[in-house]
């Protein structure tokens, strides 16, 4: 017998556009499709990252994850990478700061500033409410993207976001 519930999956209509997000890669990086034709994945980046937040991403192209700790800028990512890969340090480290999702703690009436004290460009602050709660302010041109803000947040409530147009998005 035709179980026509399934049958049905083969008539639905396929996505025309699937909004998939970018992974997460190091300071500096020249564009997407630049670095995935020029990485090696020598895994180099990887061994010499000093806080260990770069992983072997999806088909072994290094990842940075903040959930494993924060980017210090330290650059041996770029430093030890034998290709030509990485901008020069001048140039901003990449196009992104932290987003504050309404998980956090303190916009549900919850006392918890850890964001704010990992923040060493001070670029979360808390605002005092009468009668509430401190809610967090993000200044977005003090925020530098390192991710220090994400792992210590005990609600995950803490993301990272892209900013600037798609040209600086891709460099």
């Amino acid at each position: 017998m035709v179980d026509l519930a399934r049958r049905r999956l083969f008539s639905r209509a396929p996505k025309t556009h699937i909004d998939i997000a970018a992974p997460q890669r190091m300071p500096w990086l020249v564009k997407e499709q630049a670095f995935i034709d020029g990485c090696t994945r020598c895994g180099k980046c990887i061994e010499n990252c000093e806080t260990a937040i770069i992983f072997k991403g999806e088909a072994g192209f290094p990842e940075v994850n903040f959930k494993l700790g924060e980017c210090t800028f330290c650059e041996k990512c770029a430093d030890v990478c034998p290709e030509p890969l990485f901008l020069s340090r001048t140039e901003p480290a990449w196009s992104q700061v932290v987003a504050i999702d309404d998980n956090c703690l303190a916009k549900k009436g919850v006392e918890c500033r850890v964001c704010g004290e990992m923040c060493d460009y001070a670029a979360i602050r808390f605002k005092l409410q009468i009668g509430g709660t401190a809610q967090p302010i993000l200044n977005e041109k003090d925020c530098s993207g390192c991710g220090a803000c994400i792992k210590p947040c005990p609600s995950n409530a803490i993301q990272v976001k892209q900013t600037g147009s798609e040209n600086e998005l891709s460099r």
